[in-house]
């Protein structure tokens, strides 16, 4: 809507609801539409209005891209786990984990189809397998068109340089949903935005309380996560807490503090930058 309005002529202000909420005070009278827009009219023409930071056209492009290429590689994931699911079922020797990455590998795969699947599971492997070749073809265009874009925006590129892990897809994604001048007044909002935040006991959810939230761009979660787990790498420069988490619990717990650490520190390089992070590189 705010893009309608910028193409017919009128500037678009969209309200934050908590603050905006809380500059009304307590209600004295039943909440309606008509009270909600004179409430915002208001408060806008007295210049109070607490207003949410409207993202570019070239933002909402990019976050586009981001969210297509990120349904692509979960879907990438769902076919190439239905292919182990098919050997399982019919107890034909497990696949390794590189089953599928080289074109030797695919055609030792087809080869151990023919022996140990029958009929049905073999049509099951052939279609899998022809959905993951179109699928990597979608990626592939997605992938150099992403790249060509963190290579031509600022903030992405900074990011890139110097968080260690944070290659260009990530810092595009982070850069697409945490820039902007003024975003957020600290570094744990931003982790609670993405996500990425545990829960706590409350009376009206049925969630347990000590899980991840999952609240906000589930691409932004996946990506920064991803970051993380790389200090798995010898040469991390958080490996020694990584490994020693990863020991005491598992390689999925040791890669969400590294997540929300670069989540941090990719704040507080955006917030140094500016509005100047989104602009060209």
């Amino acid at each position: 809507m705010a893009e309608e309005l910028a193409a017919a002529g009128v500037a678009p202000h969209v309200a934050e609801p908590a603050d905006t909420a809380f500059a009304r005070g307590r209600k004295r009278h039943a909440k309606t539409g008509k009270t909600d827009s004179r409430h915002l009219r208001e408060l806008l023409a007295e210049g109070r209005l607490p207003e949410c930071w409207i993202p570019p056209s070239q933002v909402l492009e990019c976050r586009a891209l981001l969210e297509t290429y990120h349904d692509l590689r979960r879907e990438h994931t769902a076919w190439v786990q239905r292919i182990h699911a098919v050997f399982f079922h019919q107890g034909a020797p497990r696949l390794g984990e590189a089953a599928l990455r080289t074109a030797q590998d695919l055609e030792a795969l087809r080869a151990a189809a023919a022996t140990h699947l029958s009929a049905a599971g073999q049509l099951q492997v052939a279609t899998a397998l022809g959905m993951l070749a179109a699928l990597e073809a979608d990626l592939d265009v997605l992938r150099h068109r992403l790249l060509d874009a963190a290579r031509h925006l600022a903030g992405a590129k900074v990011l890139a340089a110097r968080l260690y892990g944070v290659g260009p897809v990530t810092a595009l994604a982070m850069t697409c949903w945490l820039a902007g001048a003024g975003r957020f007044s600290s570094s744990r909002k931003a982790v609670r935005f993405a996500g990425l935040d545990v829960t706590v006991y409350s009376s009206d959810s049925r969630r347990s309380p000590g899980r991840l939230s999952r609240q906000g761009p589930a691409v932004l979660r996946w990506a920064v996560y991803e970051a993380g787990k790389t200090h798995a790498r010898a040469s991390a420069p958080d490996h020694a807490y990584y490994t020693a988490v990863k020991d005491r619990k598992d390689g999925k717990r040791a890669a969400l503090p590294e997540a929300r650490k670069i989540l941090r520190q990719a704040v507080h390089i955006l917030a140094e930058l500016g509005d100047d992070a989104l602009g060209a590189a």
